[in-house]
Order: C-alpha cells, then sequence, then structure tokens
C-alpha cells in the first residue's frame, strides 16, 4: 500500500525485518505483484516462468511483429531423482561436461554444468543439443557416477566404448522442433494447427486410426508376452 506494507496473508508470518528486506532488495513501489513460490528449485523456477509467460500475454508485453531468440545454456550435467534415490542425468549421458565444473565430477557431481544448449524464440523452445564426450575414460567416469556397473555398461553400451577406444573427434549438434518454429511463424496458438495429420485428445490418429489391437501373431514376431496385472 502507499505506507510501503505488503498486503498478503502470508505477510503476517514475516518478520518487520523481513518485508523490509524484499521492498529494499526488489525495490518494491505500490501497487507492485510480488510472488513467493516455495518448492524445490526447479518446480519454483518451472513454476513462475510459466506465470511470467502468461502475464506477458495477457498484458500484451510481447511485441507480435517481432522474432526475438535467445540461446540457453549452462544446464546442469546430473540432477537427483527423489524417486529412485540415485543421480540421474538431466539430457542424457553422452552430453560433455562444461570444463568450468568438471573438476566437481570426482567429489560433487550435482554441481557440474554440461555443454548442452536450447534455442528459444518468443518464449518458446524451438531446439536444443550439445557437444558430446569424446573421451572413454571421461564416458566410462559418468557412467560410473550414474552407478551402472561394468556389466551394464558392457551390455548397454559396449559397441559405443570400443568405438571411444579407438579414437573419436569432438563432436556435437542441435536438433529444430520444425513444427514448432513453424507454429511461431505462422502466428498460431496450438502446435496441432501446423501438423499435417494431429492427434486427437485421446492420442488417436484420425488418418490410420492407430493405436489399433495387435494379434498374438504380432505379439509372438517381437517376443512380447502380455501378463495381466492381478487386481485386487
Amino acid at each position: 500500500d502507499e505506507n510501503m506494507n505488503l498486503q498478503s496473508p502470508i505477510s503476517k508470518f514475516l518478520s518487520n525485518t523481513e518485508k523490509e528486506g524484499l521492498i529494499k532488495a526488489l525495490s518494491l513501489k505500490e501497487k507492485n505483484l510480488l510472488l513467493i513460490v516455495a518448492d524445490k528449485f526447479i518446480t519454483v523456477s518451472q513454476t513462475l516462468g510459466m506465470i511470467r509467460k502468461h502475464l506477458a500475454r495477457k498484458l500484451k508485453l510481447i511485441r507480435e511483429d517481432e522474432f526475438n531468440f535467445v540461446w540457453v545454456y549452462d544446464f546442469p550435467l546430473f540432477e537427483w531423482d527423489e524417486n529412485e534415490k540415485r543421480i540421474t542425468p538431466v539430457h542424457h549421458p553422452f552430453t560433455k561436461p562444461d570444463e568450468n565444473t568438471a573438476g566437481y565430477l570426482d567429489s560433487e557431481p550435482l554441481k557440474v554444468n554440461s555443454m548442452a544448449y536450447d534455442i528459444v524464440l518468443n518464449g518458446e523452445e524451438i531446439g536444443g543439443g550439445s557437444i558430446r564426450i569424446n573421451d572413454v575414460n571421461l564416458q566410462k567416469k559418468v557412467f560410473k557416477i550414474l552407478k551402472l556397473d561394468e556389466k551394464k555398461i558392457r551390455e548397454n553400451f559396449g559397441f559405443f566404448i570400443r568405438a571411444l577406444e579407438y579414437g573419436t573427434p569432438p563432436h556435437g549438434g542441435i536438433a529444430i522442433g520444425m513444427d514448432r518454429l513453424i507454429m511461431l511463424l505462422a502466428k498460431v496458438e496450438s502446435i496441432r494447427e501446423v501438423i499435417a495429420f494431429p492427434k486427437t485428445q485421446s492420442a488417436v490418429c484420425m488418418l490410420t486410426d492407430s493405436p489399433s489391437s495387435v494379434t498374438d501373431e504380432q505379439l509372438k514376431e517381437v517376443s512380447i508376452n502380455i501378463i495381466e496385472e492381478d487386481r485386487e
């Protein structure tokens, strides 16, 4: 309000010092909106990002006649999976660690950034890629951080490890989502408008009527057994 008091149900949980600190740190003025989100860092970031984009569109702060690009980088190499209680790759296990943070691989792997990157147009991701690992010892180290034992590495990635041992040059790339790019260029609201054969809300293709049922013979050809779940 005009006396620089925070008008919110949450304000009663904040001390005067905390309120004054927020006002000063964010240079708040009368009628400014302050959003407080409490959760895991990634959840907070995604939530505030969606709110920011929604408000920008609602208040018409985005110029429709401009195409503004931005590169996003310095992604973490790993993240902690609460369900599996282990470290997992943010992108994939073949992304090269950033040289400035690779020193943390042995001690604090969650501090390591990756050489991955996204390109964003007007707030929408239209492409992404990375520089790949081309050193066999570094690749084995990443696999071990992900808790893959030698047998698992050999079974799933043996061919890849052998290729690295022969010597692989530095390499990387990027993939552009053409459907989303065309959606932005055409200035339509939904990506379904630019897809030749979009699926229905129930994920059915109206052209081919897929997914459809499969026969026992087809399942046998690809060695798939269907096991009925016991629902008691």
